[in-house]
């Protein structure tokens, strides 16, 4: 092989980098905020990547989008009012749209041509993006939450990139009160929460930003993501109410009326096992 034919991503945060044989460039595009690349792989679909980072890939974008979303889905009693920071691919949209008992999911991104570029590269992914209960909006994270209706919303998911650039203004306490703010007592606040392995710092400054906002209770859940950094990532949970149960409709989550191809009642039990190591940081 030349060095053309691979595409590598450097991780300075984590002294690592991940390689991907590719075959050609489909697309770029310079948005006002972002460089926003797709290309064509031989073994892991089409890529997209953002200023240089990789966002996802078609074989396995599975995990990520499934995890950010059943979990807290399955952990809400009844969640109708889903609001989504972030997740312009669509994916996330897709997987929450997926439980019938949701009435409105309104996704909110900076940027539309991270959407436009789903649409045309990942079309899988944007499945449900006419559905009535989705509202599709292009406009700042940040103030959306903040002009949100106090106690309007069940779920928060924030699937924001790495907290760099556009998206370093939703990993605060000012945008943790926000969404506080804006979710229902037994509301659920959702944030990507990066690696546990390389980036566990991040995952307790997150945690404690959140604690100043107001939220009294976390569980951090991991998974694996290939084509991250380390390759294993993580979302965590928030809840207002101090020793707060993450316990989940086990029984529903076992009879889904969708398929999934990671998620289970099986996983989602066992990805509440933290290793030691992870469990004894965050406790700390």
């Amino acid at each position: 092989m030349t060095p053309s034919t691979w595409l590598h991503e450097q991780f300075d945060k984590t002294g690592s980098s991940i390689g991907f044989r590719i075959t050609r460039k489909l697309d770029e595009v310079q948005s006002p905020f972002q460089k926003i690349e797709i290309y064509e792989s031989t073994d892991w679909g089409n890529l997209m990547l953002i200023d240089g980072a990789m966002m996802l890939t078609s074989r396995d974008n599975f995990f990520y989008h499934e995890m950010m979303a059943h979990p807290a889905l399955f952990t809400h009693p009844n969640p109708k009012h889903v609001v989504i920071i972030g997740g312009g691919d669509c994916g996330t949209l897709r997987e929450v749209l997926r439980h019938p008992g949701v009435e409105k999911a309104v996704q909110c991104d900076i940027d539309e041509q991270v959407t436009r570029m789903a649409e045309k590269y990942f079309p899988e992914l944007c499945e449900s993006n006419s559905d009535p209960r989705a509202e599709l909006l292009w406009d700042d994270g940040i103030a959306y939450m903040a002009n949100c209706a106090p106690g309007s919303v069940d779920i928060v998911i924030v699937d924001s990139t790495d907290p760099v650039g556009p998206a370093e203004g939703l990993f605060n306490k000012a945008f943790f009160a926000s969404c506080h703010r804006a979710l229902k007592d037994d509301g659920i606040l959702v944030q990507q929460s990066e690696s546990p392995l390389a980036l566990l710092e991040l995952i307790k400054e997150m945690r404690a930003e959140m604690g100043k906002a107001g939220f009294a209770s976390f569980q951090t859940l991991p998974f694996p993501q290939p084509c991250y950094p380390t390759g294993w990532w993580s979302c965590t949970m928030a809840k207002k109410a101090a020793h707060a149960d993450f316990g989940f409709r086990e029984a529903d989550a076992r009879a889904k009326p969708f398929a999934t191809r990671y998620y289970s009642a099986d996983v989602h039990r066992g990805a509440q096992a933290l290793p030691p190591f992870v469990a004894e940081a965050l406790q700390g």
